[in-house]
């Protein structure tokens, strides 16, 4: 009995220390479960941290270059341009009696893919003589609280560089703007960095290495002319959305329709022009 006893007794006491030692590793493996979900959510803090202090550091910068923009004493219209502020810009043939007036956002998804479809219709409409085409650009999607930016206003001021160069560069500036391998996501402001839209404008010719346009875009030159176009585009009160069009002052289609293809866009033209 008694070295019954004894054994049993140091059975018992090693089942006392396994279960010590399984008690033991259980709290260390909690400990660093703890230790490393806490570092992970620390991270991810931080780094959230940095992506919200390098959103609004880069929105406050965007903010400050337009406000100063707006209180620019000088006023530098585009070379091509019409009106008071040289926001009427008119494109083709000057004897085509008819106007398709288009309005657009440079950040616009939408005016992208009618861009890619039925860009090529237009450009053919206006070479042949079928209309000329007027352009009144807005940058309302800046203003949107749920992608704000500067993009929209950023390329505009790019366009008109361009358009100070020539009318082609600009219909080649902005065709190159909205291609497919080019034009960002809606919530992507990637036109607000100057370099972006310089690097874009390589694929232009009349741009490519065009060292007077690259100093317009830098130094915002165009930047009050793009804010009294935006202008004009919202005091147009009967176009709320992007892409937009009239012709001879007849809207053909407005705000968030899908682009239309050049089959349903040219019957529609030519409808109207038989009235």
């Amino acid at each position: 009995m008694s070295n019954r006893n004894s054994q049993q007794n140091k059975q018992a006491a090693r089942e006392r220390l396994r279960a010590e030692r399984e008690r033991q590793a259980k709290k260390d493996r909690m400990r660093r479960q703890l230790f490393v979900g806490g570092a992970v959510v620390a991270v991810l803090a931080i780094a959230g941290g940095i992506g919200y202090a390098v959103t609004n550091m880069n929105s406050d910068d965007a903010n400050q270059k337009w406000r100063a923009a707006a209180e620019k004493k000088t006023f530098a219209k585009p070379a091509n341009a019409t009106g008071p502020q040289g926001t009427t810009v008119v494109i083709g043939d000057k004897k085509a009696k008819n106007t398709l007036h288009v309005y657009e956002d440079m950040r616009c998804p939408v005016c992208a893919q009618f861009e890619k479809y039925t860009g090529p219709t237009v450009l053919k409409d206006m070479k042949d003589g079928t209309y000329k085409a007027q352009f009144t650009m807005g940058t309302f999607l800046d203003d949107d609280k749920r992608r704000p930016g500067a993009g929209s206003k950023n390329a505009l001021s790019a366009l008109g560089a361009a358009l100070n160069v020539s009318p082609q560069a600009f219909l080649d500036y902005k065709e190159a703007l909205y291609a497919p391998k080019n034009h960002p996501e809606e919530t992507d402001d990637a036109f607000a960095n100057d370099q972006k839209l310089i690097d874009v404008a390589q694929q232009v010719k009349e741009l490519k290495g065009n060292t007077a346009f690259e100093k317009a875009v830098k130094n915002g030159t165009y930047d009050r002319w793009a804010l009294a176009m935006s202008k004009t585009f919202n005091d147009t009160k009967d176009i709320t959305g992007t892409p937009s069009f009239k012709l001879n002052g007849k809207k053909l289609l407005v705000g968030d329709n899908p682009p239309m293809t050049p089959d349903q866009f040219t019957p529609l033209v030519q409808k109207e022009l038989k009235k």
